[in-house]
């Protein structure tokens, strides 16, 4: 290590230089990376619906469509907006009650059902099938280019409608909780500091961490806007200590060496024994969550894991690079430190460690009961704004036609008619299913020959005949879950190889999954993160109680949603557990491995080693934990997006509960425990 901090100290400028130049390929990927407003897209390729949806759009164009809402007082305008419709790059068809009327069919023919769910109070309904999925860029610019056309976004409902929609708020978001994040952590910094421009410079420093890892994304081919939201306010929250660690060093060792450089080698050095062990647990508790089925979890888990990466890279390079070349300018604006002690915290801790311990065991159960008892919502569009054009679309049409969870069901071609009368026949005796619609509803022996090809192709094709299966039940909701395993019991019977398709059906795989994935991602947490703390600090006993102690304060943070009536989003229950696991037992590694340290000094016992330790560790700690809630709160506060708005709020609290945590209880779990952390740990030579 020695060799490379002397090489950093003597090539300052040249790093610096290089620095600056892999920022413009890094712009470039940043730019060029593709942005994903979909979750959907994340669930496995392997499961019954996502294969549905292969099917629904490469074999009918129905892999995504829109409901359009027309005034039917004047037929030849619905038709002439029909005729736009069909011009838009991506629009696949295009179908309406009108071009039934438009045949020799008269309105009277179609069965109820069917004008029920396409004429209402002269409004009636356009349907627009897309040739692309969802959320591929062919239909999120036709679906904007449609609602130029129509004239009113609000008359558009579709999925598409709300990737658009959360895009555009997202974009316009982001840039300004940034600058709010940056603003906060510059305000702590300057107590953290002694210099008034040092904030600048380690926060210049992160941001071309930051910048490097969002132009990497490049080779991932594309990120969620999730990822895209939170990865620079984590990335700023999470590495800053790293930066605040070897600026402390730095200055210390100026009263030891003469020379800058070679107070700078010996800061990096120092620097990199203490913070590898607490990185690596931070890095593999973000890799922990590629143990997802939902890949977003992967999406967030790689990107953050090179963040940790980037941000350490930078730290023992740019940073001390940047230290040495304007050393003079920092000095300049040096200023008293004016961040406190904490000795109140202190005393308080070491003086009432066995009330504390108390109070821990009490707290213990009500907030595992909390944490395991909290309500998650699945809906996507529960995450939005109300008052956005899809939203008001969407109640629109759920007011109307009744139109609240439309859902697919593909059929064999062959299937007789007989059963699919039959199936029809129980399908509407399902409690919640207001209308179910297929071929043998629509096209009568006496329609059939009379209606166009293009709304006899929607239907049915070689392979497959689709049936319309439309609930009074919200997506999503856990009704319409027991429902749709009603559907699919009854329309198996009838044809074993049948899919249940659509948007309501994804909703009810994303649940399950989601269920798994929050199982599977807290257990590899812990269980990566106890292996490498175990080879890390050479003891059996302080993993164990650092864990505790975190795991704890994550059961209190996740429990003040239960206690307090607040639901959280799915994803926001999956993740953060994890990455406040990883970003926080730092702050634990820090504290025990310097209690160790100097437990293991003769006459120290274990109240003088704690005192000691707590004198040592808690400014450190308090400035980190500040860091990170001040990198999320403004995220929190600000943004409009809750699945955005949740994982920032959990995360700021919870930087607050962990150091918390780690001041007040882990002392005392520390002490109390004494024997056995000693006994289970490898002692230094001179201290056996």
């Amino acid at each position: 290590m020695k060799k490379f901090s002397g090489f950093i100290v003597k090539n300052n400028v040249l790093i610096l230089i290089i620095s600056l130049l892999l920022l413009i390929p890094a712009v470039i990927g940043y730019i060029n990376t593709r942005i994903n407003y979909d979750i959907l897209v994340y669930l496995p390729d392997n499961i019954e619906t996502i294969k549905g949806e292969k099917i629904l759009t490469e074999d009918f164009g129905l892999g995504s469509y829109a409901f359009v809402m027309v005034d039917m007082k004047d037929t030849n305008k619905v038709l002439k907006l029909e005729d736009k419709i069909k011009k838009i790059d991506g629009v696949n068809k295009v179908f309406s009650i009108v071009d039934v009327i438009g045949t020799t069919v008269p309105i009277e023919m179609l069965p109820d059902e069917v004008l029920d769910k396409l004429y209402n109070d002269d409004t009636s309904i356009i349907m627009v099938t897309f040739d692309g999925s969802t959320s591929e860029d062919i239909t999120i610019n036709a679906v904007t280019k449609l609602r130029e056309v129509v004239d009113d976004e609000a008359n558009v409902g579709s999925m598409t409608s709300m990737i658009i929609d959360t895009k555009n708020l997202s974009d316009n978001e982001i840039l300004i909780y940034v600058c709010i994040s940056v603003l906060l952590c510059v305000i702590i910094l300057l107590f953290a500091t002694n210099s008034y421009v040092m904030p600048l410079f380690l926060l210049g420093n992160i941001g071309l961490a930051i910048i490097y890892n969002l132009g990497t994304n490049l080779f991932l081919g594309q990120i969620s806007y999730i990822t895209k939201a939170i990865t620079a306010v984590l990335q700023l929250g999470v590495t800053t200590d790293f930066s605040i660690f070897l600026y402390h060093k730095y200055e210390h060792a100026k009263g030891k060496k003469k020379d800058n450089k070679e107070a700078m080698t010996l800061a990096i050095d120092e620097t990199f024994k203490s913070v590898i062990g607490s990185s690596l647990t931070t890095f593999a508790g973000f890799l922990a969550l590629c143990t997802m089925d939902l890949t977003l979890g992967t999406d967030i888990g790689i990107v953050m894991a090179k963040g940790v990466l980037f941000g350490l890279i930078t730290v023992f390079t740019v940073f001390p690079a940047l230290i040495l070349t304007f050393d003079k300018f920092i000095n300049k604006f040096e200023h008293k430190s004016i961040f406190p002690e904490f000795k109140g915290i202190q005393k308080f801790s070491i003086k009432h460690h066995k009330i504390i311990f108390i109070l821990f065991l009490l707290l213990l159960i009500p907030a595992y009961i909390g944490y395991k008892n909290y309500d998650v919502y699945y809906k996507l569009d529960d995450s939005l704004p109300k008052d956005l054009p899809f939203a008001v679309a969407n109640s629109r049409l759920s007011e109307k036609f009744n139109i609240i969870s439309p859902e697919i069901v593909l059929l064999d071609k062959d299937l007789k008619s007989d059963d699919i009368e039959k199936m029809i026949d129980e399908l509407k005796d399902v409690k919640g299913i207001s209308s179910v619609l297929s071929p043998v509803t629509l096209m009568s022996a006496t329609t059939r020959e009379l209606l166009p090809d293009e709304v006899v192709n929607i239907l049915e094709n070689d392979k497959y005949q689709l049936m319309l299966v439309n609930s009074e039940y919200e997506i999503a909701s856990d009704k319409l879950n027991e429902q749709l395993g009603t559907v699919d019991k009854i329309v198996k019977k009838y044809d074993k190889n049948a899919i249940l398709a659509g948007e309501g059906a994804l909703m009810k795989d994303l649940v399950s999954i989601a269920d798994h994935d929050f199982k599977m991602v807290n257990y590899t947490s812990i269980i990566v993160i106890f292996i490498i703390m175990l080879i890390v600090l050479q003891s059996i006993g302080l993993p164990i109680i650092l864990i505790a102690a975190i795991e704890f304060a994550i059961f209190l943070n996740m429990s003040i949603a239960y206690y307090t009536g607040v639901t959280l989003p799915f994803i926001a229950s999956i993740v953060v557990g994890t990455i406040q696991l990883g970003a926080t037992i730092d702050y634990a590694i820090l504290m025990s491995t310097k209690y160790i340290e100097l437990r293991q000094k003769k006459n120290n016992d274990k109240t003088k080693a704690m005192e000691k330790t707590l004198k040592l560790t808690v400014p450190s700690i308090i400035t980190s934990a500040l860091c990170f809630f001040s990198a999320t709160i403004g995220v929190s506060l600000y943004t409009k997006i809750d699945m955005i708005g949740s994982i920032t709020t959990l995360l700021a609290r919870g930087s607050i509960i962990s150091m918390l945590v780690v001041i007040l209880i882990l002392p005392t779990l520390l002490m109390i425990f004494d024997g056995f952390i000693l006994k289970t740990t490898k002692l230094k030579k001179e201290a056996k």
